[in-house]
């Protein structure tokens, strides 16, 4: 594809994002039934549980006091997640997460799966529950995603209250829709779109390439498929919830240890990775 081609694609997304994030609307009337409301359910994933570090351990407890209001709980490794994915979606799913070359790109992977599948709440493993009251985000069926903005200019992310006030904008404000948190009921067509396109492209991989980790399962293809439906005039806004207030809820915990090896993905983007 020509480079101003992509380029304009990429801007033409920011400007979706944004300008769905910065309008206020009523509440629309979530579009699947009240049965498919997600299950009081949280879902997180380590590749290697044997290996896990004493700081990240610490931010995934912080979240098991909600075991009391009646959520359950399920930490899944990379080995239960394949399982996981090859007993409820087949082969295909399965070829494809093992394709899947960094433990940061078989989480992206495995919670299109498994929220498609079964729904929830997928919130990371570095994230920390600040103990606020999250019952509302399981009352409808609705796809709940964390709008970002980064700053290219300034190689820096915008905060919330700034970026989301309306017409707030800036010349390399990239916006786009975070997949943590990740929360849906089951079978949420935006989710299988993501899932579907996610697929497609590691099926698209050149042996002995690693595709880019933020486009191929991650924010990237995420905001890119929430987009592709709203180009189809799909119904998006009986489909799709922007959280406002998600950093209430959890913060990610800086600095942790993974953070300066091989493990963070951002140090292993198109890389083999060793850990």
């Amino acid at each position: 594809m020509d480079a101003e081609v992509i380029e304009n694609d990429h801007h033409a997304r920011s400007d979706f994002v944004r300008k769905f994030v910065q309008c206020s609307r009523p509440a629309s009337t979530p579009l699947l039934g009240p049965d498919e409301k997600p299950p009081r359910r949280i879902l997180q994933f380590w590749n290697d549980l044997d290996l896990l570090p004493k700081d990240v351990e610490g931010c995934i407890d912080s979240w098991s006091k909600l075991k009391a209001q009646g959520f359950e709980i399920f930490l899944f490794d990379e080995r239960r997640a394949r399982a996981f994915i090859a007993q409820r979606l087949g082969n295909r799913y399965e070829q494809a997460y093992d394709r899947c070359y960094h433990p940061a790109m078989q989480s992206d992977y495995f919670r299109l799966c498994y929220i498609l599948v079964e729904g929830g709440l997928y919130v990371d493993a570095d994230d920390v529950y600040q103990g606020m009251d999250i019952d509302y985000l399981f009352t409808d069926s609705r796809l709940k995603v964390n709008p970002l903005c980064y700053d290219s200019t300034m190689d820096r992310m915008v905060p919330h209250s700034v970026f989301m006030q309306p017409g707030s904008n800036s010349s390399g404000w990239i916006f786009y829709f975070n997949n943590n948190p990740l929360i849906a009921g089951r079978n949420h067509p935006l989710v299988q779109r993501a899932l579907s396109s996610a697929t497609t492209s590691i099926e698209r991989q050149v042996t002995g390439i690693f595709p880019e980790i933020q486009s191929t399962t991650g924010p990237g293809n995420l905001t890119k498929s929430i987009f592709a439906a709203s180009a189809e005039r799909r119904l998006i806004e009986e489909n799709l919830v922007v959280l406002r207030n998600w950093e209430s809820v959890a913060t990610s915990m800086w600095p942790l240890s993974y953070r300066n090896d091989a493990r963070n993905w951002r140090l292993s983007n198109q890389r083999g990775f060793l850990g």
